[in-house]
This record gives C-alpha cells, sequence and structure tokens, in this order.
C-alpha cells in the first residue's frame, strides 16, 4: 500500500508538470528561440536517465527525470 501512494504521488506530480511547461513556455519566448537544440539534448537525457532509473528501481530519480521531460517537451511547443 505504501508503495502505491508514492508512485500516486509521483503521477500527480507528473501530471503538473504539464501546465508548469505550459506557463513557462508562454513567459520565456525569447529563451526559446536560441536554446531548441539544448532543450532536445536535455529531453534526450531525461529519457535516457528515466530508462536507467527504471533499470536500477529508483523512483525518484525516475519521475524527477521524467518531469523534466515533459516540462521541457512542453517549452519546445
Amino acid at each position: 500500500m505504501e508503495e502505491f501512494i508514492k508512485l500516486l504521488i509521483g503521477i500527480i506530480i507528473l501530471a503538473l508538470g504539464f501546465p508548469i511547461g505550459s506557463f513557462l513556455a508562454k513567459t520565456t519566448k525569447e529563451e526559446l528561440k536560441s536554446g531548441k537544440k539544448y532543450f532536445s539534448l536535455i529531453i534526450i537525457m531525461g529519457v535516457i536517465g528515466a530508462v536507467t532509473s527504471l533499470i536500477l528501481r529508483n523512483d525518484v530519480l525516475m519521475f524527477s527525470f521524467l518531469f523534466i521531460c515533459i516540462v521541457t517537451s512542453r517549452s519546445l511547443r
């Protein structure tokens, strides 16, 4: 039961990444043009980190990397 609650909290925090990413994209439009290649690199590194954390069974790192991926991907749109 405790593991389920941890996963539920992680999923809720990940869901918050969508509005946070949209908000950051609206407020920082000037950085998006010059940093587009770096945002793509951050997303790739985040996915690699999430997969590695999944293999190592470290939930905190996995959710952290996925949050970074979500926020960054929302900023690219």
